[in-house]
């Protein structure tokens, strides 16, 4: 897997709130399950790649050990929708329901900095 995102991976990530992080991951899993509604497997591989690699990178920011559990879930049963056998009954619907809260948080960040 190719580093799409050198710039966050060289530390700018771990400036971003876990929320706003959250949001980004969930922004590529809108994009893979667009592109797989669309039949364009290609497409849809490479942003559940970009977002493993976001995801990837969160589990790695030192601020979350406590949240390891969860995170390693997520990415788990994230493989298990896309390319796993869905053991877990994962939807379209369930993933945007689950990344809906911290993109709508993320806007509540960016509009308080924004009035700051």
């Amino acid at each position: 897997m190719n580093v799409q995102h050198r710039d966050l991976a060289a530390g700018r990530w771990q400036s971003f709130p876990l929320m706003v992080q959250l949001a980004n991951v969930g922004s590529e899993v809108e994009r893979a399950l667009v592109w797989r509604a669309k039949n364009n497997s290609e497409y849809s591989r490479l942003a559940l790649e970009r977002a493993l690699e976001l995801l990837g990178l969160t589990i790695s920011d030192p601020r979350h050990r406590h949240r390891l559990a969860e995170l390693t879930r997520l990415r788990e049963v994230l493989l298990d929708y896309f390319v796993g056998d869905n053991q877990f009954g994962s939807t379209d619907s369930n993933w945007r329901n689950y990344f809906y809260g911290f993109s709508y948080a993320a806007a509540l960040i960016r509009q308080a900095a924004e009035k700051s």
